[in-house]
């Protein structure tokens, strides 16, 4: 292979790993949309959170004995019980727990915010791993997260007059959710390094299948699975467009582009958002709100670029 053959099979090669990155970013950013728009439906969140478990679980199953018979083939040791346990756990904590108080949360706040907040995880992540891994805190992490949380903060004050208990109640609950979502981070790195990100997956996702599907059938009855065409629309694409797709497609861009590279396309899933919201729900920013949005988006995308550096 000639210089000018090998340079240009890179360039395509990263112009391949770059459109997967946004793709994967932009169908993360449709969740809160598919949500949104499944509510209209009348379906409640214990309902749709079944359905999303239910209708994404098969895809991370095959996939996850796909990995455990390679496990076994490459004679890796059997994995123990306590860690099987400790990783279902973990999986309870992000599948179940994070994505619950996510999906209560966009009961009482637009798609938008509901974004914007969750894009702040990485700054709890680092909070928490200081707090509980004694792992250090750049000064830059501290910086980060005032400013994004300035820019919340922008966003709250400007809210419209009689919204504000539902903006708390909504926030709150996103906020948990991101919280939650940094714990699973810090929890499972070191599990995914003895088991493998696909089984680990699977684990996780079968684990918190169970929890939801308890759930659902502590305070439904199975019938109301049975909900309408476009409800099950939504909810099918929430699962398979918004969750297993953007999953594979984000692991496919790593393979082609940088960390750096994929924290930077990492911030077009809330401008997406924003933008895609607009769109089809018709939710619109105020002059404030898109004050806050860019000191959020700035604050966690710049801390995001750095640390991966």
């Amino acid at each position: 292979m000639t210089p000018q053959t090998a340079s240009s099979a890179q360039r395509s090669r990263l112009a391949i790993g770059y459109g997967l990155g946004a793709l994967g970013s932009i169908l993360f950013a449709t969740k809160g949309i598919a949500i949104k728009l499944a509510y209209e439906e009348g379906v409640d969140t214990e309902t749709l959170l079944a359905l999303r478990m239910l209708l994404s679980l098969p895809f991370y199953v095959v996939v996850g004995v796909m990995a455990l018979r390679g496990r076994q083939t490459g004679g890796a040791e059997p994995l123990g019980r306590n860690l099987i346990v400790k990783a279902g756990l973990v999986g309870i904590l992000s599948y179940w727990f994070a994505s619950y108080t996510d999906f209560l949360g966009l009961n009482y706040i637009s798609a938008q915010l509901e974004r914007l907040i969750l894009f702040t995880y990485p700054l709890f992540t680092v909070l928490f791993g200081a707090l509980l891994f004694r792992q250090h805190v750049r000064p830059r992490a501290l910086f980060a997260f005032v400013f994004s949380y300035a820019g919340l903060a922008l966003i709250f004050a400007g809210a419209p007059a009689g919204t504000g208990d539902s903006l708390l109640i909504g926030a709150s609950l996103v906020i948990a959710s991101a919280i939650a979502f940094a714990l699973y981070q810090l929890l499972a790195k070191p599990m995914i390094g003895r088991i493998g990100p696909s089984l680990f997956t699977c684990i996780a996702m079968s684990a918190a299948s169970i929890v939801v599907v308890a759930q659902f059938l502590l305070t439904h009855e199975v019938g109301a699975l049975a909900v309408s065409p476009n409800a099950f629309a939504c909810s099918l694409f929430l699962a398979i467009g918004a969750t297993v797709i953007p999953s594979f497609l984000m692991n496919a861009a790593l393979h082609r582009i940088s960390a750096q590279a994929n924290a930077v396309i990492g911030t077009l899933s809330p401008i997406a958002t924003i933008v895609l919201a607009a769109a089809i729900l018709g939710e619109v920013m105020t002059g404030t709100e898109w004050i806050g949005a860019v000191l959020i988006i700035a604050g966690v995308g710049w801390f995001t670029l750095m640390e991966r550096r």
